[in-house]
């Protein structure tokens, strides 16, 4: 057996070894303990980590008639839309808002927009957005989206990138320590 697998085999066999004595949850959570330890021992994993626990928000929303066509799909503008509500209750769960951060001195601008769409949307569909901060932000922020519908089908993959400006001098700036704390 090989050295690498060897650390995992042996976790196996401990879990397995206390579930004869313990609950199932015991045996996930130690599982989990054990390999999470050990896949965070080097820095390229430590990222995925990282980014694997970074703050995701779910938001719904219902389709109104106005951002429809004729044939009641909507407008392929309008996914922006979307996106921008699922970034301010992102930040809402964080404890901030868009209002607030303009008032404490930060804008935050989108300087980069992708969105793959792969099924329309339609009139009165009530839509699913999962927004999900990609990594720690420095002097940007970025995000990735999934928008559902009410069965479950994925509409579209979307990703953004904003910067924070600051709103005295209109220069970019650090992402702010209060946002950075939470994150921690």
């Amino acid at each position: 057996m090989s050295s690498k697998k060897q650390p995992i085999f042996l976790t196996q066999q401990i879990c397995e070894q206390i579930c004869k004595k313990k609950n199932v949850l015991v045996l996930n959570f130690w599982f989990f303990y054990c390999m999470f330890n050990f896949f965070a021992k080097t820095s390229k994993n430590q990222q995925y980590l990282r980014n694997y626990f970074l703050k995701a928000t779910t938001t719904s929303l219902r389709v109104r008639y106005g951002e429809t066509d004729k044939m009641g799909i909507v407008y392929y503008g309008n996914y922006a839309t979307y996106l921008e509500q699922g970034r301010t209750e992102w930040l809402r769960d964080m404890g901030f808002s868009y209002k607030w951060m303009e008032t404490n001195g930060i804008h935050l601008p989108v300087v980069e927009l992708h969105i793959k769409y792969k099924a329309p949307a339609r009139y009165d569909d009530v839509l699913k957005i999962t927004t999900t901060l990609k990594k720690i932000p420095t002097y940007r922020i970025e995000f990735s989206y999934q928008i559902h519908n009410q069965k479950g089908q994925l509409l579209i993959t979307g990703d953004t990138t904003l910067v924070f400006v600051n709103t005295a001098t209109n220069k970019l700036q650090k992402a702010p320590d209060y946002l950075l704390d939470k994150l921690q």
